[in-house]
This record gives structure tokens, sequence and C-alpha cells, in this order.
């Protein structure tokens, strides 16, 4: 499956669009992480538990968003956008979403 943020894939046709899909993932931040970014917050540094958590939530929505396009017939997911938000009362959360358009690709 290719996904890609341009609107289309160079060297090959789209045939047809099979519509827009969409993805969302959302995932607590535990309190050792948490714990960890607010020293790295005094202190500075990089917060690598935050990092990798949202690099696997990242990937996750990236491929279940290619599997749904798949289900729809697509080989291709064009013009993809991605975004971040906190959610929760105590910002504990992190929410992944991204969509792109479902594309079938000449051969």
């Amino acid at each position: 499956m290719i996904i890609t943020t341009t609107n289309e894939i160079v060297g090959r046709e789209i045939e047809s669009y099979h519509g827009i899909v969409f993805e969302e993932v959302i995932t607590g931040i535990n309190m050792f992480k948490d714990m960890g970014a607010g020293l790295r917050n005094m202190f500075g540094g990089r917060s690598k538990g935050y990092e990798n958590e949202l690099l696997q939530a990242r990937e996750e929505a990236l491929a279940e968003m290619g599997r749904r396009a798949e289900n729809l017939g697509a080989d291709a997911v064009i013009g993809t956008k991605m975004d971040y938000e906190v959610l929760g009362s105590d910002n504990g959360m992190l929410m992944v979403t991204c969509s792109g358009t479902a594309v079938v690709l000449s051969v």
C-alpha cells in the first residue's frame, strides 16, 4: 500500500477514487513516562518515552488507514494529512489522526 502526502504518484496514473479514509489512534501516557517528561521539562533534553509513544501511534494510524483503503479496493492513499492532539482531564492521552484519499492506480 502506497501512502503519500502528495496528490499524485510519479509514474502512475490514478484510475479511480474510492473515497476518503480516516484513522484515529488514542494512546495513554503512563505515569512513569509522564514523570520522566516532567524532569526533562525542568532540566532540558528530549523525552524518549513520549517520542516512542508518538512514533508507535503514528505508525498504527497509518497502517490502519492503509487497511481501510485496501478494504475499499484501493492500492494507494494520496493527500494524506496527519494531526496530533492531547486529550483527557489531565492531558494524559495522545490522539493521532490521519486521513487521505483512497485510489486505484493504473498498471
